[in-house]
């Protein structure tokens, strides 16, 4: 998808469904609301964005592939839509719209065969559900184990999967764990306190169940069901020992990498880890955009795109993703009508659209209200305070996925170093032209002492990062410039590098030592190295390079699959001296951009680059 336009791309799946014989499938003898919705998806690309395009044509390969079972979808429907809800008019029933009625057949209606053990000294069956082949006993068993459920405020999310956990404490497993958790306990009480009411309106004599202010029990029965209910936040630590099949978890996206009791991640974790021996557990993931960019929740996000993008295959995660499409995230197209709709299918069901028009409207003079516009009711992530530069949204659609360790040919680049010394990561940006493209592209290796990453305030999300290989750590307190004049060295084998930037104030030590292994390679250090300003002035000219390869159609500038890089750009504003001359910031403080300066260091190299 990367070089293609997300326009051209969107176009290309979308006829790639309208290929698709869809009345083979015969969903109308399911329910209509489903065919309603496949159909509607298929014959108006333009009214829905390019993630429910994705899931519908994942839908229908995974009706191919696996068993589609209706009467479990159809069960659930049924107790669904005999439970009552809060509402304005106080608690009713609902009747399942059709992106609703889409989600649930999704999550619910798959199974496949699973191995289960030996068929010796098994009888012969012939259920539907069980069967012997090849001496081994196999059971169906429902596919999806996770959802992502990315829809915007006023969908009735919250709610609606109550009914879920309502079902696994009615029908589930006789000992069924069923827990509604947050990373606050007002948040996780919501959907815990909808439950609660649903079944204590089935019971008001109590007398099958009991509930208290954070469990909800069978009371002893007849049919030997020990079932419950449990509302929980906090740290995971606390929660070892259990057993869930069933998890909802309610606004993942303020979660964050911090190890605070309070937070939602390691909660998360701890939850499913207890699934493993569960038939079919199943963990709900609700949510909302925030303005936490950069937290666990959106490493959920960009591999639930990547799934439906076809990079790679999950038939056991469901995700259902409401957002603007790429090109309509600028706020001149987030005041239309059509775009809210791609946004939120449930306008004139469950908001209507004389809201979303006033809460625009008052976004226009306010903008802590124009965070919360696009936060909560177009379902993007924005950082708060003041303006960015370059959104992380933006910098990720700018990754690609290519390896330096398979570039041919040794190409032009050139490299520049943003460096701290203890007290975080310091970065080393390689931003390679191609001439047949016509683009720049940018690899980041990023460093970070041991002992910094022991105590840093981020290194919850400093160890994903180590982990999956987009950081290195350098033994001791400090970095390790032998660690990082090597690295370079390897990389100007596939590369051919035409200048090294560096901060003249921050670099003396590790461009003393790039010097000497310069010169030990026979070429003059001052063709090679580089001092590179910090001024405002010495700024100006790459951020317009930069901003302007970013935002062309198609872009100009690609950044290697490592979140770091988007990262940095994301914790940037632009400031502006009196001149007018432009030079990122950081937004806050503790955030980190050097992945950022570093990027445009390199293109201020080109920019002034004269051949010594």
């Amino acid at each position: 998808m990367q070089d293609v336009s997300a326009r051209e791309y969107k176009d290309t799946r979308a006829c790639e469904l309208v290929s698709v014989d869809i009345e083979r499938y015969q969903l109308d003898t399911i329910d209509p609301r489903l065919f309603s919705y496949v159909r509607e998806v298929r014959e108006k690309p333009d009214s829905h964005n390019l993630y429910e395009i994705l899931a519908v044509l994942k839908f229908l390969r995974l009706m191919d592939t696996y068993v589609f079972r209706p009467s479990k979808v159809k069960k659930f429907v049924k107790l669904y839509e005999s439970l009552k809800f809060s509402g304005m008019d106080g608690r009713r029933c609902y009747r399942l719209t059709n992106i609703q009625y889409f989600q649930f057949a999704s999550i619910l209606g798959f199974y496949r065969w699973e191995k289960v053990g030996d068929a010796e000294g098994m009888p012969d069956t012939e259920e539907l559900t069980k069967k012997i082949e090849d001496g081994k006993r196999y059971e169906l068993r429902r596919l999806v184990r996770e959802a992502i459920l990315f829809v915007p405020r006023k969908f009735s999310k919250t709610t609606s999967t109550a009914s879920l956990a309502v079902n696994e404490f009615l029908f589930g497993d006789a000992n069924a764990q069923a827990y509604t958790a947050a990373n606050s306990y007002k948040q996780a009480k919501i959907c815990f306190e909808e439950i609660k009411k649903i079944i204590m309106q089935l019971d008001p004599q109590k007398r099958y169940f009991k509930a208290t202010r954070e469990t909800l029990h069978w009371r002893p029965n007849k049919f030997e069901r020990e079932s419950f209910v449990e509302c929980l936040t906090g740290g995971g630590d606390t929660k070892d020992g259990l057993n869930a099949s069933l998890v909802i978890f309610d606004e993942y996206a303020q979660a964050k990498y911090v190890r605070d009791h309070s937070d939602g991640a390691e909660l998360l974790q701890v939850l499913t880890s207890s699934m493993g021996t569960r038939r079919e557990p199943l963990t709900i993931i609700i949510t909302t955009a925030s303005r936490v960019e950069d937290g666990p929740f959106s490493r959920e996000l960009e591999n639930a795109k990547r799934v439906l993008e076809g990079e790679y295959t999950d038939d056991s995660q469901f995700a259902s993703l409401f957002q603007p499409d790429a090109w309509e995230m600028n706020e001149e197209d987030m005041g239309k009508p059509e775009v809210w709709k791609k946004c939120n299918p449930h306008i004139g069901v469950t908001v209507q659209e004389g809201y979303y028009r006033q809460r625009w409207e008052k976004a226009q003079h306010d903008a802590e209200a124009m965070i919360e516009f696009k936060t909560k009711l177009l379902n993007i992530f924005v950082s708060g305070g003041v303006k960015d530069w370059i959104p992380g949204s933006l910098a990720r659609s700018l990754m690609t996925d290519f390896d330096i360790e398979n570039i041919q040919g040794r190409p032009a680049a050139m490299a520049a170093m943003d460096l701290s010394v203890s007290d975080d990561f310091s970065a080393v940006v390689y931003n390679i032209y191609s001439r047949a493209q016509r683009k720049f592209y940018l690899w980041l290796d990023c460093y970070i002492p041991e002992e910094t990453l022991k105590s840093h305030p981020n290194k919850e999300l400093y160890k994903v990062w180590v982990n999956a290989g987009f950081m290195k750590v350098c033994p001791g307190a400090v970095i390790s410039e032998s660690m990082i004049v090597e690295d370079i060295l390897m990389r100007n084998k596939k590369l051919r590098i035409l200048q090294i930037g560096y901060d003249p104030y921050k670099s003396q030590e590790i461009k003393n030592a790039l010097a000497a292994a310069i010169m030990a390679l026979g070429t003059k250090p001052e063709k090679i190295l580089r001092s590179v300003p910090q001024t405002y002035g010495a700024f100006t000219s790459p951020v317009e390079t930069f901003e302007m390869a970013a935002k062309s159609n198609p872009p100009k500038v690609a950044m290697s699959m490592n979140p770091i890089l988007p990262y940095c750009f994301g914790n940037c504003y632009l400031d502006e001296d009196k001149m007018c001359n432009k030079k990122p910031l950081k937004r806050k403080e503790n955030l980190k951009i050097d992945g950022a300066i570093a990027s445009l260091m390199t293109f201020w190299l080109y920019n002034n680059y004269e051949q010594r």
